[in-house]
């Protein structure tokens, strides 16, 4: 059995790659989809097929019908949701995806930092399960497999 697995969670360092680095090293059978993790695409998405915009609001806007219509599909093919919270970066976009996956009542878990326990005491309740780290995680989705 091989689940699909949505990594949700900003896009600025690799942490994506480690989390599929540490599935392998466990022969975890799974396969990973994101949002779009090239800002500049994800941000020009909009203007690359619908064209020049008028405004920056209607630019932001083109490119947002775009990446949810992208995170959607994702998203619904998914099995898994990972919501990744992290420390250095705001998260709006990892709180959408983590609120939409629960509202499509999808299995998600969700790893934040002892600091975020407060902030994100409501989203946590909804999830599945709430971790601290990557390696928690693994851990969560290896049980699945015993």
């Amino acid at each position: 059995m091989e689940l699909i697995v949505y990594l949700a969670g900003q896009i600025h360092d690799d942490w994506r790659d480690e989390f599929a680095q540490k599935a392998k090293s466990k022969n975890l059978p799974l396969r990973f989809v994101a949002p779009q993790t090239n800002h500049d695409r994800s941000d020009n998405i909009g203007e690359e097929i619908l064209g020049k915009q008028p405004s920056n609001l209607y630019k932001d806007d083109a490119a947002s019908d775009i990446n949810n219509f992208r995170t959607q599909v994702l998203m619904q093919k998914a099995d898994i949701v990972i919501a990744l919270f992290g420390e250095k970066y705001k998260q709006w976009n990892t709180a959408m995806d983590a609120s939409t996956a629960i509202a499509m009542n999808k299995p998600t878990l969700i790893i934040r930092p002892e600091s975020l326990i407060h902030p994100l005491k409501e989203l946590s309740n909804k999830a599945n399960v709430t971790v601290e780290t990557i390696d928690q995680a693994i851990e969560a989705i290896s049980y699945i497999f015993e």
